[in-house]
């Protein structure tokens, strides 16, 4: 026993260890800080694309493939591997036992690229968000500091890029509880008692430097809508079926499109690009200007009542989506999916004029994005945190768990674990392209 303290006093007094500790908790700040930082920009993007528009819509015909393509050329020629959300790549990292291979999906080269090319997307009017390259960006930060500071192996393989991931996550929105929820049930796909404790300190770490940064806020406002016990629930069935249905198609439609497109990308992707900018910008048209960007306006405007979308919106965002991450630029699918969902939700209110508008709005956010990302509880979470809504729970979880259920009628294997596979078949992908050396 005498033995035992005297090795744990020696444990807790190594330089070692404190020394790993403390580039831990710096890495999980910085997280939080890039974080923090990438909100504002994005911010920032959106808002100056828009001030674009007020003085003609056809700009977009000209800002969206010229931006696209522009965004294409750099991450084909300085950041391969940086393009679409960012979550596959985690997921790859994971899976990988190469450490030089996991080095090409994190290195700071990628982080850096990540944020600059995503910004420029915003700025051309992509329909992307930054919470799947926050991702990749928090990961790629915790594993950078991880080699720096040499830590155990363990570390590298699990611990690190499942913390970075869920602190991401965590910092981007404010959801904590979404954020380790998030790395057990997407990045991992189980919970390991060995990283709890990491998971736990890099969300608290980052969380409470992005609060220090932007404030205690809540994504989508606060809502105190309810959902009372009677024939309102049957939209609850109404947005699971309907949400899933059209978030297993859009995820079916992803991956399919992403492999098919495959020798096209390598080919022409300036083209590719370019067309996939038009496609934004008509859809743009077509929605008056509500399909840019994230999508984030439109889906507050929607759960705070204080705004309304046409018929066709969500359909038309779906379209924008699709548009923009089959383009091959970096963009994450959270924010754009959160807004699709928002429109499918004020298109079923319409059926229940008796109920909370707010209430449904939010329903077809949870059953839209469940049959995205098929992780239903991350689904209901991160939508509670978002609108600070506790008292829709049971309604949410019930939507959550519908929507995933029915999106894997229609693509069984889950987005990202999909797109995942494209990085762990062809890791070479990732490496810088290099010029033919002359003659």
């Amino acid at each position: 026993m005498l033995k035992r303290l005297r090795q744990s006093g020696r444990h807790l007094l190594s330089a070692d260890v404190w020394k790993s500790r403390l580039v831990f908790w710096a890495g999980a700040g910085m997280v939080g800080l890039v974080a923090a930082f990438f909100a504002e920009v994005a911010v920032y993007a959106n808002e100056l694309f828009r001030g674009l528009l007020s003085f003609s819509p056809y700009w977009a015909f000209l800002v969206a493939p010229g931006g696209l393509v522009l965004v294409a050329w750099l991450t084909v020629r300085y950041f391969p591997g940086s393009q679409g959300s960012g979550i596959p790549q985690a997921i790859s990292a994971l899976g990988m036992r190469e450490q030089l291979l996991r080095e090409r999906l994190l290195s700071m080269r990628i982080v850096v690229g990540k944020i600059l090319l995503t910004v420029v997307g915003l700025l051309s009017g992509a329909s992307i968000g930054r919470e799947g390259p926050t991702v990749h960006v928090g990961v790629g930060i915790m594993f950078y500091l991880g080699r720096l500071a040499k830590f155990p192996h363990h570390y590298m393989d699990r611990g690190l890029i499942l913390a970075g991931g869920a602190a991401g996550i965590a910092a981007a929105f404010n959801t904590p509880i979404a954020g380790i929820v998030f790395a057990i049930e997407e990045l991992s796909r189980s919970f390991e008692e060995r990283t709890s404790g990491t998971l736990l300190t890099a969300v608290l770490l980052a969380g409470i430097t992005s609060i220090a940064v932007l404030g205690n806020y809540s994504y989508f406002g606060t809502t105190s809508s309810v959902l009372a016990f009677n024939a309102a629930w049957l939209a609850v069935l109404i947005c699971g079926v309907a949400g899933g249905l059209l978030g297993g198609l859009f995820s079916f439609l992803i991956v399919w499109g992403s492999r098919r497109l495959v020798p096209v990308y390598r080919r022409h992707p300036l083209l590719l690009a370019a067309i996939c900018g038009l496609v934004i910008a008509f859809v743009g048209l077509l929605s008056d200007g509500r399909t840019y960007g994230s999508g984030y306006h439109a889906a507050r405007e929607l759960v705070l009542g204080t705004g309304t979308v046409s018929a066709s919106f969500p359909y038309l965002k779906m379209i924008a989506n699709l548009a923009s991450y089959l383009s091959g630029i970096p963009g994450g699918l959270f924010a754009p999916s959160l807004a699709a969902g928002a429109g499918l939700g004020a298109h079923v209110a319409q059926w229940f004029p008796s109920a909370p508008a707010s209430a449904i709005v939010i329903l077809g956010m949870v059953g839209y994005f469940a049959g995205v990302v098929q992780t239903p509880i991350t689904a209901f979470v991160i939508v509670m945190e978002m609108t600070d809504n506790h008292a829709l729970l049971l309604p949410l979880m019930a939507t959550s768990f519908l929507g995933y259920l029915t999106s894997r009628l229609i693509q069984p294997v889950p987005i990202y674990q999909a797109l995942a596979d494209s990085f762990r078949a062809a890791p070479a992908a990732a490496e810088p392209r290099k010029e033919p050396s002359p003659a």
